[in-house]
């Protein structure tokens, strides 16, 4: 069974930092590829992990909507459609992507949708780990793509707003009843730990806290010269600061 951890919060907070060293991590401790899930329409994870996602469910979803005729002979139509999306998805070492895209247009996907539920349910069994960067905001939450999560970290910048948000989102995936074992909240670019005050409202909100991601002159060096994150050095101060949280949370071999 796939251990699949989820990353969300609002934009610009960290989560696909997060996410790239997540795969790289789990990657290299386990010996086996991790199913990389970027989920965010504005996707920039294939980037962060030093690759491009050329095919993305959404215009896999688009290219079916405008070739619906033009379907090969003798193929069944949901063959057609896990041909497509086999395409979609990139494999390097270490790990493969699959990157959602944009999110639906106008018409009925509703067909096309459920094709792309059962896809993804049967990629995600392949892999003992799956790691899925979400949507900035709480919107994939409503749409329910991050159901059947073991650990869903809420990432928040060092702000009073950020960890709000985080409420909210926590409050979202309750209200949804969404099947998410455990969350917690990730508090990234802080400069000495988690500020008191944003501590004191993540606990009168009951919301656990797994720790802060300093700040690192190395994350904004590697996206300015567009540079895979996940290739953070292990001095980098945001490799340490996550890798020390998914140590505590994430059962891993070797006990870490």
């Amino acid at each position: 069974m796939s251990y699949v951890i989820a990353v969300s919060g609002k934009g610009g907070t960290g989560k696909t930092t997060f996410s790239a060293i997540s795969v790289d991590y789990i990657a290299g401790k386990t010996g086996k590829p991790v199913l990389a899930v970027d989920a965010d329409s504005n996707a920039n994870l294939d980037l962060a992990l030093g690759t491009r996602a050329e095919n993305t469910i959404g215009s896999v979803r688009e290219h079916l909507t405008e070739n619906v005729k033009n379907m090969p002979a003798g193929m069944s139509k949901d063959a057609w459609v896990e041909m497509l999306l086999q395409q979609a998805l990139v494999e390097e070492k270490g790990f493969d992507l699959i990157s959602m895209g944009r999110p639906e247009g106008p018409g009925c996907y509703c067909y096309l949708n459920s094709i792309f539920r059962r896809y993804l349910d049967i990629m995600t069994g392949k892999y003992d780990y799956v790691v899925m960067d979400n949507e900035a905001g709480m919107e994939h939450l409503s749409r329910r793509t991050t159901t059947g999560v073991d650990i869903m970290f809420i990432s928040s910048d060092p702000t009073v707003r950020g960890v709000e948000t985080a409420l909210r989102i926590r409050d979202l995936a309750r209200e949804l009843k969404l099947n998410i074992a455990r969350m917690a909240l990730v508090v990234s670019r802080t400069r000495n730990g988690l500020p008191d005050n944003l501590r004191a409202i993540a606990e009168a909100g009951n919301l656990e806290i797994a720790g802060a991601v300093p700040d690192d002159d190395l994350v904004r060096e590697y996206d300015e010269e567009g540079k895979a994150l996940s290739d953070l050095p292990g001095e980098s101060p945001a490799r340490r600061g996550v890798e020390e949280i998914l140590s505590a949370y994430v059962k891993l071999p070797g006990g870490g």
